[in-house]
């Protein structure tokens, strides 16, 4: 764990994403991708024989199967079916909500000329879900529904397959609650190039979102343009600002940013938990804290790892500096333990959800109050914001015309621009009109 002072963490930052990309990553995901290009379903089982637990000749499964799993998940686990239920539920009507936002229209810009747009839904779209040590329930839930929200036809999930040759039981339990009536047992790069490209059983998507591992990130990443994505995902992190007032201050406020740290760092030794506090004498409180609780933590390898290998604490001077120093970073989680944290959130803007005072704990976002949990990492909540029913839509725009000074002077200024731009043919289409109003 490192511990910076405030006026030091430029030249900090400025090295850690100084990196260059992994090519020998990339190259290797290339060639997945193109085998699958060239081959479909053959290289697809080829890949999940080296990569994944199981090759199953189909991949594919139906709605059945999810059904049955969630029946079996209520049954021999009805407290977590119940929150899933409480989950779907909340992350459903947050969904809604944007949805309501994002309307068509069409506006009379002047007289004779009518501008709009329409929101449509893309027709198909797959959700990834990662199956691994932690598989991933809640990830299903958090793209899923929005699809489905959104309008799109077909929402689907991929996941990685078992030794049984189909993804994990609960994954497919969760997809038939989030409304999933189809699926397919894939993994890894050449998941996200069958889905992309299409074979002789998956059919191609229009969207595909959802977390990953760096393999699916670079296929993803190399994919984009021939098929649309949420982002390209990085290591999870969570920025902390914190003022040693939360649960009443002293121990405790240092006991509230140990925990929401540890939360981070079990993820895996990519993950960054990164803490801004005041004070050296609150940093050492944190340190001690941390300790504490590594030891009775089941995920203490893994967390301690992640620590070691990029934890964080910057003391700030002021708000102005650890307002900076948070935008600079754009964290995927960002986190206020401060008294006054109202009066910070109109001074941020980088991030990708934020989480406001003391009881607005990131678990809460990652799994059950209703935003989502799939963020923009690595900086880039910059430029990005987390997934939601946008990515599922698409904003078409709309010109309809009559007759009216409002559309003549359009028409008039088209023409002119056209012309010196020495686009002769795009100003004859405008006179076009001209001579025929």
């Amino acid at each position: 764990m490192k511990i910076l002072e405030g006026r030091e963490f430029g030249a900090y930052w400025k090295a850690i994403r100084g990196a260059g990309e992994d090519r020998e990553l990339l190259d290797q995901v290339r060639g997945i991708i193109e085998a699958v290009r060239r081959e479909g379903d053959a290289a697809v089982r080829r890949f999940a024989a080296q990569f994944d637990r199981a090759a199953p000749e189909t991949t594919g499964f139906p709605a059945a199967l999810m059904e049955a799993a969630w029946d079996r998940l209520r049954r021999e686990e009805p407290e977590l079916a119940a929150a899933l239920e409480l989950a779907a539920g909340h992350i459903r009507r947050f969904a809604e909500l944007q949805r309501e936002q994002l309307r068509d229209f069409e506006y009379e810009m002047s007289p004779g000329l009518f501008t709009g747009q329409r929101v449509v839904p893309v027709r198909r779209a797959a959700v990834y879900v990662p199956g691994g040590r932690f598989p991933l329930i809640s990830s299903v839930l958090m793209g899923i529904i929005p699809a489905l929200t959104a309008g799109v036809e077909e929402a689907f999930i991929a996941s990685p397959p078992q030794e049984d040759g189909f993804p994990d039981r609960r994954i497919l339990g969760a997809a038939f609650l989030a409304g999933a009536r189809r699926g397919f047992a894939l993994g890894g790069a050449q998941a996200i190039a069958a889905l992309a490209l299409g074979t002789e059983t998956v059919p191609a998507v229009d969207v595909i979102a959802g977390p990953g591992n760096k393999y699916v990130a670079a296929a993803k990443r190399l994919l984009y343009g021939e098929v649309g994505i949420d982002f390209v995902a990085g290591p999870t992190d969570v920025l902390i600002i914190a003022d040693g007032s939360a649960g009443g201050g002293g121990e405790a406020a240092a006991e509230f940013a140990a925990a929401d740290m540890l939360a981070q760092a079990e993820h895996d030794r990519d993950a960054r938990a990164r803490l801004l506090l005041p004070r050296r004498d609150l940093a050492e409180a944190v340190l001690r804290a941390l300790d504490r609780r590594l030891r009775s933590l089941p995920t203490a390898a893994t967390a301690r790892s992640s620590l070691d290998a990029g934890g964080l604490i910057v003391i700030y001077r002021d708000r102005e500096e650890a307002v900076e120093i948070a935008d600079r970073i754009a964290p995927e989680h960002l986190e206020l333990q401060t008294a006054d944290s109202e009066a910070w959130v109109p001074l941020l803007r980088n991030y990708g959800s934020l989480f406001i005072g003391e009881r607005a704990a990131e678990v809460l976002g990652d799994y059950s109050a209703g935003i989502n949990h799939t963020l923009p990492t690595s900086g880039s909540a910059r430029f990005n914001g987390g997934l939601s029913v946008r990515h599922f839509l698409k904003t078409l725009t709309t010109l309809r015309c009559g007759r009216g000074e409002g559309y003549d002077a359009a028409l008039a200024a088209a023409e002119r621009i056209a012309r010196s731009e020495g686009l002769a043919a795009h100003a004859e289409s405008g006179k076009q009109r001209t001579s025929s109003k």
